[in-house]
């Protein structure tokens, strides 16, 4: 347009750069070099959340593994990672909580055991042993046992296996021209127990010991604390009895929960049997090969004469002595050698109860003997009181001022108040004669 007296001109109008964008492929303009402040600060705050080390999950706790073959890491798991761990209920893992410190559990799972014993909290499979809180002052022992015993039974189990492969042209099972190899726990069960039985008796022995030794230091406390009360009854001396009656009965209490969960596993066989955790495992797998070979449609090779005899022999003594599911004369033999010691230790605290029994009888019969003399005692003291009564008596009648022709005779005085104290001593022996005769009064 032209310029005339009614046009205006047109204002000039800036508009502001578009900020780049992650997803805009625009280089940004050199007038932008420089970003405004809520984007310095929340770059500032992303790379703060970035460094901050991530919170550890809600309900974690502490465990250690340790495996067949001796090696062990700690690690912290939530609930849920190890119930998918182990493929457990999670109603075992509230035994193990703190709410059930002090019972005493053992509980066969399909593919786990919960040994719940005291202070060792532990879920043991046939390859690992998850173990609870094992930094605490007594899980340290069976730590140290672990870590002892279960490499040298490993490697004996290995070399067990080795001179039966070796005598065997090793154990094999054809499917297809191809050689499935038994698995690794089935060589050493021939000689020593499965994994899972090792860590349970290595948990009975350490728990074991530790009740024995409890008793022990409470044997030595107690017998000085009964005998000075049998010599002297005092509040101090009743007062250490009655702690030692405390720690007694929980003591009891707790080699009777142990020593009641082996008992109910020896009176059902079914459930020792579930304890087999190798030996299920063992099934296991040769299912999947035998179900492997069948999908396969693969024929059998014939193999030479002698291998074929060694492997159905090697086969059979492994089903025979490994898989019978209704032998459990192993775990049977490992629970009643503890049993057995359980029940020594629990004998001991009885005996120390029926000692406390003893001493508090005869404390009793003490107490009973000092009535009975304060009982004597106070009635003697009473037939005395009586003669002087009767004595005071007749002063008192001869103290009236009554006219008497006694009070004229000179001297009387002297001799009537030694009669009166005669008679008075006379009717104080006869009385107690007869407290004596009457069997009242001890001799």
């Amino acid at each position: 347009m032209g310029k005339g007296p009614f046009s205006f001109r047109r204002p000039t109008i800036r508009r502001r750069p578009k900020k780049p964008t992650a997803s805009s492929p625009t280089a940004a303009s050199p007038n932008d070099a420089t970003p405004p402040p809520n984007a310095v600060s929340n770059s500032i705050a992303d790379a703060m959340a970035a460094s901050k080390p991530k919170k550890k999950a809600g309900g974690a706790r502490l465990w250690m593994r340790f495996d067949r073959f001796g090696q062990s890491e700690l690690i912290e798991c939530d609930k849920s990672t190890i119930i998918k761990r182990v493929s457990i209920p999670a109603r075992d893992l509230r035994i193990l909580g703190p709410v059930f410190s002090h019972s005493s559990n053992i509980l066969a799972r399909e593919k786990a055991m919960v040994v719940n014993l005291e202070y060792i909290k532990a879920i043991v499979t046939a390859e690992e042993v998850l173990l609870l809180d094992p930094l605490r002052q007594e899980v340290l022992p069976f730590v140290d046992q672990l870590r002892q015993q279960i490499p040298h039974k490993s490697s004996f189990q290995t070399q067990g296996g080795a001179q039966m492969a070796v005598q065997d042209n090793e154990m094999h099972l054809s499917t297809g021209g191809q050689w499935l190899p038994v698995p690794e726990a089935a060589e050493g069960l021939q000689c020593e127990l499965p994994f899972e039985f090792q860590v349970l008796e290595i948990a009975l022995e350490v728990v074991c010991t530790y009740l024995d030794s409890s008793v022990a230091d409470l044997e030595r406390y107690a017998y000085p604390v009964l005998d000075e009360l049998a010599r002297n009854v005092s509040t101090k001396n009743l007062e250490h009895v009655r702690s030692l009656k405390s720690n007694l009965t929980r003591l009891l209490a707790r080699v009777q929960k142990v020593r009641d969960e082996i008992e109910h596993l020896l009176d059902d066989n079914e459930d020792m049997a579930h304890l087999y955790l190798t030996r299920k495992w063992i099934q296991s797998q040769q299912s999947e090969a035998l179900l492997a070979a069948t999908a396969s449609n693969s024929i059998v090779s014939a193999g030479p004469h002698l291998r074929h005899l060694s492997s159905n022999r090697s086969t059979s003594l492994l089903s025979s002595n490994c898989l019978d599911e209704h032998d459990v004369e192993d775990l049977e033999m490992l629970l009643e050698a503890y049993f057995m010691q359980l029940d020594g230790t629990r004998n001991k605290i009885l005996s120390v109860r029926e000692y406390i029994d003893d001493t508090e009888d005869y404390v009793n019969i003490q107490l009973d003997n000092q009535r009975n003399e304060l009982i004597q005692l106070q009635l003697t003291l009473t037939i005395a009181s009586f003669a002087i009564a009767v004595e005071t008596l007749i002063a008192g009648m001869f103290g009236m001022n009554i006219p008497c022709q006694l009070y004229n005779i000179d001297g009387i005085f002297g001799t009537f108040v030694g009669v009166i104290t005669a008679a008075c001593v006379l009717l104080f022996l006869l009385v107690l004669g007869y407290a004596r005769w009457k069997k009242l009064l001890g001799s």
